[in-house]
């Protein structure tokens, strides 16, 4: 079994490098996406480690934006050209850490070779009783001047609702970012969306459309029944807002409790003694 993991980061390369150490084991490659408005410079001595590269291209990201989900694509794509045939390809936050050894990761994938991984809630469940102003209302998320936010409202009251271009049910959800998907289905959606030029042209004017276009293109193709909705991640949603908690070692019982394999987010400057107490007793 191979596996990729593409890294979406912006700081922090010694938690990072931490990520990489403790993922690693036998046909396991790394990929890293740092942003383009970030300095590569503190983070290139990270490609010195066995498997690992920064893709190609990189690209700017602004949180929320449509860039988040090209940047994404854009490392699928390069992931799936490459000369290795990866059996999965693990969209990873550079904030997350495993919470179960690597073998255990790695046999776990070897089992389940048929299958993807992604958290979503079909249209009508409660997420989607605000989610769905993200598909109905233009966002200027990856625009940048001034008086965005004031023409942002005018095109919102001027303008009917939006539709999905597609007659599709909707899908999405707070945990959709984060996914694994086989080879046949990460194919399928590049494939998908090299097709259809008017789902990207939508998306781009959707407001976190990674928690949406995704698994919206995934659970109306035929590879819907092969999906389990479990993204494999521990994450803390209780301290409300946007954002899931920072995990802390008030945290570890939990996460040791946990079925899940790997959990999100840390921070290094917040709380190191989690991960120590996750490399030690884990």
């Amino acid at each position: 079994m191979k596996m990729a993991h593409l890294i979406m980061a912006y700081k922090d390369p010694q938690q990072i490098e931490r990520l990489i150490n403790k993922l690693s084991y036998k046909d396991i490659d790394f990929y890293i996406h740092l942003d383009k408005k970030i300095n590569i410079l503190p983070f290139m001595y990270l490609q010195d480690i066995p498997r690992v590269r920064f893709t190609k291209n990189r690209f700017i990201v602004n949180w929320g934006g449509y860039s988040f989900v090209n940047a994404v694509l854009e490392g699928v794509r390069e992931i799936l050209a490459f000369e290795t045939t990866y059996d999965f390809i693990n969209v990873m936050s550079a904030q997350e850490y495993p919470i179960k050894p690597a073998s255990y990761i790695y046999d776990f994938f070897s089992d389940h070779k048929e299958y993807s991984f992604l958290s979503y809630e079909e249209f009508g469940s409660e997420w989607w009783i605000q989610g769905i102003e993200r598909v109905e209302k233009y966002s200027l998320t990856d625009f940048n001047f001034v008086g965005k936010h004031y023409l942002q409202s005018v095109i919102n009251y001027l303008m009917p609702k939006r539709k999905f271009p597609l007659p599709y049910t909707l899908f999405g959800g707070g945990c959709s970012t984060w996914w694994t998907l086989n080879k046949s289905c990460a194919e399928y959606v590049i494939d998908f969306l090299d097709k259809n030029e008017r789902v990207k042209s939508f998306s781009r004017f959707i407001w976190a459309p990674d928690e949406i276009m995704i698994p919206t293109i995934i659970m109306n193709s035929p590879f819907k029944n092969k999906v389990i909705n479990n993204n494999l991640r521990y994450i803390d949603w209780s301290l409300g807002g946007t954002n899931p908690k920072i995990l802390t070692v008030e945290d570890f019982d939990k996460l040791k409790e946990s079925d899940k394999l790997i959990a999100r987010k840390f921070d290094i400057k917040v709380d190191t003694a989690i991960l120590d107490l996750l490399d030690t007793v884990l």
